[in-house]
């Protein structure tokens, strides 16, 4: 047997030796897929095109928006969220915003068919996309009565991401964070999400946001 005083040594290097787990990457940016957008956009197949003025650039559509087919075009530019280079992110994000603005009725029946587009805008993990996203739900759930609780049976989907990035805030200290001013802090616009889906999903709407986000506190009772 080995005496205790050689043994020690050995011992000790292997505790010293140990790691601990690799970092398991909740935050780290997942390479977005190529878009369908794109590829219409790249055909031609969308009535749009760039248009600028004096405020800056915008979309002229070729059609009146209320006469579009919302069933085909609107989970198309739900798909183009993910996108982050010029053109595409423009057209996709002002067009998705166009379209909720004078959709009225029509966008209730196309809920199912958003959930994935906003699901994989969402997994990219990518802050602007992200960012992009959330206001984009605001407005969604805000866009037509009974919208926000069409979302609820949803939020198994849409939740775990914003879960993740709920406390991700910028400290800025005595400094100004610009973020907020351009409404780009992520942690703010969860927390303004979530209240949005509260308000406007119904009763069940709090349990089920606590249910996937458990930090989350009830904006109702204020």
């Amino acid at each position: 047997m080995l005496p205790l005083r050689k043994f020690l040594p050995c011992v000790l290097c292997i505790a010293f030796d140990v790691v601990g787990p690799p970092a398991a990457g909740a935050f780290r940016e997942r390479p977005a897929k190529p878009t369908a957008f794109r590829k219409f956009y790249e055909r031609g197949d969308f009535p749009i095109a760039l248009e600028h003025d004096t405020k800056g650039n915008r979309i002229a559509w070729k059609v009146e928006i209320e006469k579009l087919d919302y069933h085909h075009y609107l989970p198309l530019f739900f798909d183009g969220l993910c996108e982050t280079v010029h053109p595409y992110e423009f057209f996709a994000r002002q067009g998705v915003h166009d379209m909720l603005e004078h959709g009225g009725t029509k966008i209730l029946p196309v809920i199912p068919q958003l959930i994935i587009p906003i699901k994989n805008a969402l997994n990219t993990r990518n802050r602007q996309v992200i960012c992009t996203t959330l206001k984009v739900l605001q407005h969604l759930v805000v866009s037509g009565e009974m919208v926000g609780e069409a979302l609820v049976p949803y939020y198994r989907q849409i939740l775990p991401i914003l879960n993740i990035f709920k406390n991700m805030n910028i400290n800025s200290g005595d400094g100004i964070d610009y973020s907020q001013q351009k409404r780009e802090n992520i942690g703010d616009l969860i927390q303004e999400t979530l209240e949005v889906f509260e308000r406007y999903g119904g009763e069940d709407a709090f349990i089920n946001i606590k249910y996937m986000v458990p930090t989350y506190e009830s904006c109702m009772l204020n």
